[in-house]
């Protein structure tokens, strides 16, 4: 059968390229045609366009690429129809994805969803549209299966596929020595900055946590490349300092590090799975933040203490961000008891989230309802 899949963003090229592995299994002469990334496009099949033409976020950021959206829509819903898909899966990237549902249905393609919106906590308007145009909504964090069924929608759940991303590094993983010496980092112990994936994240969020770095001399700071994201861009914020830079590694930064600081979004996750202890932060421009404020309803912004429902990490928002991350680093680094704290809470994370095998299960209930 063919398949049509649209990933925006870092993250959905991740889980992109291992629910392909998936369907692989389920329907070994699957054809792929997709928008995505590196990741998607090492599994096979044709890459139409790279995310990083895609990753716009934030009301301002959208309006100033309005242009380029329309263009890429236009183009994705031409390639659809000339495709002719047996099933379109949307991953995430919510703004993009649901107007290209909206199209897809009144085509007729059977249409999935992969990664639900984060309808929880803002725009609650988008049930309808995924209820509407959406075959099937396969949500990967236990506390959505009860928010949507509230809300008068069935979704299936059958765990969280960054368990899969892990099994699968674990397996191949490299030493702290080798790991060390590949990226010309010293003994000292690390902290792994997650600045993010989008341009206007990295340019808000790293200048202060290279600002907080300069009180921490017996660590060295090392920040995850997005690869989106030139390293002359990271080197204009990072002017004048001694902070690393290691590109696709994030994995194994996170293994081998002893804290993180990290920018909100999936990353707060992973660093969880990595039992690394964390701080995390967020800032954006001064009127998004106001918009949000009026908007937004949620008491946690990470997806840690989200699924936790407690403070479980620290989070951030907006104001005097290097002071904090410099107290709270403090504190996991040198409190043994906040550290336990931390660590007792990823092992309620872990036990929720279910084993290897999410991408694969997922795959299978695609092809299945693919072929009714």
């Amino acid at each position: 059968m063919r398949y049509y899949l649209i990933a925006g963003e870092a993250s959905g090229d991740l889980h992109g390229s291992n629910l392909m592995k998936g369907i692989l299994h389920s329907d070994p002469q699957a054809e792929f045609r997709f928008y995505g990334g590196d990741r998607m496009q090492s599994v096979g099949g044709t890459l139409v366009k790279h995310f990083r033409e895609m990753a716009f976020m934030g009301f301002f950021d959208v309006l100033a690429n309005i242009r380029t959206i329309t263009r890429n829509l236009r183009l994705c819903r031409e390639d659809i129809v000339e495709f002719k898909p047996d099933a379109l899966i949307l991953i995430d990237y919510a703004g993009f994805n649901l107007r290209v549902a909206g199209f897809a249905h009144k085509k007729g393609i059977k249409t999935f969803f992969y990664i639900a919106p984060k309808v929880w906590a803002w725009k609650k308007k988008r049930i309808e549209k995924l209820r509407k145009y959406v075959l099937k909504l396969f949500v990967i964090f236990p506390f959505e299966v009860e928010y949507f069924h509230k809300n008068g929608m069935e979704v299936e759940y059958y765990g969280n596929p960054l368990m899969d991303s892990m099994a699968e590094f674990h397996r191949n993983k490299k030493s702290d020595k080798n790991f060390r010496k590949e990226n010309n980092l010293s003994e000292k112990p690390i902290v792994a900055l997650l600045s993010g994936s989008r341009r206007h994240e990295i340019s808000r969020c790293l200048p202060e946590m290279a600002e907080a770095a300069k009180d921490f001399p017996k660590y060295q700071f090392v920040v995850a490349g997005a690869p989106s994201i030139m390293k002359e861009d990271y080197e204009k914020i990072l002017y004048g300092s001694d902070i690393a830079i290691v590109y696709n590694k994030t994995y194994d930064l996170l293994d081998h590090a002893t804290a993180a600081v990290v920018t909100s979004g999936t990353a707060t996750l992973e660093t969880a799975l990595f039992r690394v202890p964390q701080v995390v932060i967020f800032k954006t421009g001064s009127l998004t933040y106001r918009l949000g404020k009026l908007f937004v309803r949620i008491r946690f912004f990470s997806l840690v203490n989200l699924i936790v429902d407690r403070e479980l990490v620290k989070e951030f928002l907006q104001f005097n961000l290097a002071r904090d991350i410099r107290n709270e680093l403090i504190q996991i680094l040198k409190n043994n008891g906040r550290r336990q704290e931390i660590m007792n809470g990823y092992d309620e994370i872990i036990g929720l989230l279910g084993g290897e095998g999410t991408s694969e299960r997922i795959a299978k209930r695609i092809c299945e309802l693919a072929v009714k």
